[in-house]
């Protein structure tokens, strides 16, 4: 038999650093910096059902998300406004990584049963993920505008105000339209000065404008590359779309939401909204 080779024995576990900082009486820690006692301490589960807290931190790290989603859509927005669209592209790739990471939590959530569920469901009373603002003002920055779903948020003075800012702006592809007319590609006045409040409908002087730079995009490099990344992001939202239906569905099946809504049929009408529907459609033209 072959003896084993002399070797010296690597210790399984590290010494602590001398120079690592211990002592946080009087300095910020990560804890202070990222309020964890806050975040960590907001989970309050209404039953005593182990997977309770499942549902309850998907949602909450979702609402994270979707609040940095709703931050760098503002900023690119301001991008798009200002023409800098080397910024606007950074941003745009974060925002489909972010929708990305939110569509992979609905994979988490689909390990809950319809019996775990049904042990606590009762437990939320009224309460949908259809009230989540952060969501709500992802789909006013993106476009699907809708004045009536504001009253949903009506006993949140704070929240109301700030949807209803973001309903009385322009959209980002409210602001990409006047960025094609500022080109010198042909916009129709309606267009221009329509009301942002309403939700957008295809237009087809936009569709020949988008047609006219995917037929010369070397001449319009920057609006074709928008326009491709402006695809990147509602391909991941429908992605995002589709996986909550699909995960409602596998654990409620057609039952009402605990919103209101029919629950999986509502969910199924989202899919066949387009933020920007010209960008679809010009390629049958193409």
């Amino acid at each position: 038999m072959a003896c084993p080779l002399n070797k010296p024995v690597r210790p399984n576990s590290r010494e602590m650093e001398d120079s690592i900082h211990t002592d946080f009486k009087d300095d910020m820690s990560y804890g202070d910096y990222l309020c964890l006692d806050q975040i960590l301490s907001a989970q309050h589960p209404l039953s005593e059902v182990h997977d309770e807290m499942l549902f309850i931190i998907i949602h909450q790290t979702s609402e994270l998300w979707l609040k940095l989603a709703g931050n760098e859509l503002e900023t690119m927005i301001t991008n798009i406004q200002e023409g800098d669209f080397s910024h606007a592209f950074k941003v745009i790739s974060r925002v489909r990584h972010i929708l990305n990471q939110l569509t992979q939590s609905w994979n988490i959530l689909s390990t809950l049963t319809p019996v775990d569920y049904l042990k606590f469901r009762d437990a939320l009373g009224r309460s949908s993920g259809f009230q989540s603002y952060g969501y709500r003002k992802l789909e006013f920055l993106l476009g699907n505008k809708n004045t009536s779903l504001l009253k949903v948020h009506e006993s949140n003075p704070r929240v109301h105000s700030e949807l209803k800012a973001v309903l009385e702006r322009p959209s980002l592809y409210d602001e990409t339209i006047k960025i094609l007319h500022q080109r010198g590609l042909t916009i129709d006045e309606s267009v221009l000065n329509r009301d942002v409040t309403q939700a957008y409908e295809a237009n087809t002087s936009v569709l020949n404008a988008w047609l006219s730079v995917y037929r010369n995009a070397d001449a319009h490099f920057e609006l074709y590359e928008l326009a491709e990344k402006l695809i990147d992001i509602e391909d991941a939202f429908q992605q995002w779309r589709f996986k909550h239906m699909y995960a409602v569905q596998r654990i409620i099946g057609n039952k009402m939401g605990t919103g209101g809504s029919s629950g999986v049929g509502f969910l199924k009408k989202a899919l066949d909204i387009s933020f920007f529907p010209e960008l679809f459609e010009l390629r049958t033209h193409l």
